[in-house]
């Protein structure tokens, strides 16, 4: 009969004796846990077995571990490492092995006759989601997969959209304390090494006890961690890292994270849907401008209505200063105030709808902005024209694609606010400066976060501002210093029928 404790004091200590302290004292830590079990299969003079029971597959361990062992004689590990039909088994006295595979879901047997060598065997028992749709990158036409938490499972999602070998994964583990694993892929013979070392030297370089999330990640091995732009994507599709990988990028994947990180990066990236490649070019290309004109709508409208109101009025038409005049007659306060008030309230509705459930924070995003809205105009707070022009600010702030972009929009907003009540439409162009000038310092994997706008690459504008057919995106974006350039295989084909005719 399987007898199972908890307590060492409640096992035959001469079955325990290990010449190691350091091996004793790794046991006791185990022990100290109430899910940490050890028992003696099958008799008191027999194996020693130990795993967490919430991390190992009851079931597997019965079944394909217990039903050999108790059809064979008494053997040492290294015999018995033969006769169970069981992969990735691993025979070690090495301390550092034997906690991390056990603390991965891994059973420990030892034999009486060599206590401190302990065969290793995995049966973990995973829970994993299954594949969903995406919920933040979701589009009408192509792949309805999604990341899960599970890297093994994200890993089989790329592989099989890029059966090539030469798809390459370097895994590493993060986090002192939690050791998680974390994995960098790309095509080798497509993908830069420098950026392949750059980035590998990062990951090796973070020191942080506990990493939960690809989010910790980014904002370790960003190129600037103190700028508000960012600079890796964040990504759940599995189709838009594999299409990215076979431009020369590279993806990051972390155990327990539902998102991957792709770099690097330009600042036209992050306004530009993967959808947009699912549509004919031209349709594209018109989706992905009127992104560009909603998000400096979204930053510029405001900011510009308090520098026309408060320094510039003159240059307002003649027809639409009755209604300006009207719509602020009884409003108490200055346009910057105003203006403020108003794009507060826009945030906090935003945050209230986040962090509510979905139902509810549908519920109350619609009907709170519609209430506070309407009673503020009637109130008297603020101007009807004013309120129009925030709502369609924060209209257009959501047709960005990308989640982090979208952040760095809405607070953008209020230095150009400051700005423009201080020094009017020269506060703007001033505070456009600045911003202007961080973006041409700011890289992402020290590749020029303003391509093809600065440095100036023609080739790279046809995949930017505009998408081009696919026949005229023969080369792969220049700003990725590729190893191979060429993206058809005719061209290849040519080019090599020249260089044979050359020589």
């Amino acid at each position: 009969m399987v007898r199972f404790f908890k307590d060492k004091r409640e096992t035959d200590s001469a079955s325990f004796q290990v010449t190691s302290k350091d091996f004793q004292e790794l046991l006791k830590k185990f022990k100290a846990s109430n899910d940490f079990l050890t028992f003696q299969f099958p008799n008191d003079d027999g194996y020693i077995i130990s795993y967490f029971n919430s991390l190992v597959s009851v079931q597997q361990l019965h079944e394909q571990v217990l039903a050999v062992m108790s059809n064979q004689p008494k053997k040492v590990l290294k015999q018995l490492k033969g006769d169970i039909p069981m992969e990735d088994m691993k025979l070690t006295a090495d301390l550092k092995d034997i906690q991390r595979l056990v603390l991965e879901g891994s059973i420990m047997i030892q034999y009486k006759q060599d206590d401190e060598m302990c065969l290793l065997i995995p049966c973990v028992h995973s829970v994993k989601r299954q594949i969903s749709t995406p919920e933040s990158e979701y589009t009408v036409v192509g792949s309805k997969e999604a990341f899960v938490e599970s890297l093994d499972s994200n890993l089989n999602l790329i592989r099989n959209r890029l059966p090539t070998p030469e798809l390459q994964s370097k895994e590493f583990r993060v986090g002192s304390i939690s050791q998680t694993r974390i994995a960098v892929l790309y095509i080798d013979g497509v993908v830069n090494q420098q950026i392949i070392k750059t980035v590998i030297q990062r990951i090796e370089d973070i020191e942080y006890d506990t990493i939960v999330d690809i989010s910790f990640v980014s904002q370790m091995i960003t190129d600037n961690r103190n700028s508000m732009f960012p600079q890796l994507i964040d990504t759940e599709r599995p189709d838009h890292l594999a299409s990215v990988l076979s431009e020369g990028k590279i993806g990051i994947m972390l155990d327990g994270s539902p998102h991957a990180l792709v770099g690097p990066n330009t600042i036209i990236s992050f306004f530009s849907s993967f959808e947009d490649y699912f549509q004919i070019w031209n349709l594209g290309t018109s989706f992905r401008l009127i992104r560009l004109f909603a998000v400096l709508f979204s930053v510029l409208s405001s900011p510009l209505y308090v520098a026309v109101l408060t320094y510039h009025y003159q240059v307002i038409p003649t027809d639409l200063l009755p209604i300006l005049i009207s719509s602020r007659g009884v409003i108490p306060f200055p346009p910057i105030l105003e203006a403020i008030v108003l794009e507060g309230t826009i945030e906090l509705l935003r945050e209230a709808a986040v962090r509510l459930p979905a139902k509810v924070g549908s519920t109350i995003g619609i009907v709170g902005g519609i209430v506070i809205g309407s009673a503020a105009v009637e109130a008297g707070f603020v101007s009807n024209v004013l309120l129009m022009l925030v709502a369609l600010a924060a209209l257009a702030s959501f047709t960005v694609p990308i989640y982090q972009i979208s952040n760095t929009i809405r607070l953008i907003r209020f230095p150009f606010l400051i700005a423009a009540q201080l020094y009017g439409l020269f506060g703007i162009a001033l505070c456009s400066a600045f911003i202007l000038s961080h973006l041409l310092k700011l890289t992402s994997l020290g590749s020029p976060y303003l391509d093809p706008l600065y440095p100036l690459r023609i080739h790279d504008f046809k995949d930017s501002l505009i998408r081009l057919p696919f026949s005229k995106q023969k080369k792969r974006p220049q700003f990725l210093r590729t190893e191979n350039p060429l993206r058809i295989r005719k061209e290849a084909e040519k080019r090599n029928t020249r260089n044979d005719i050359d020589e």
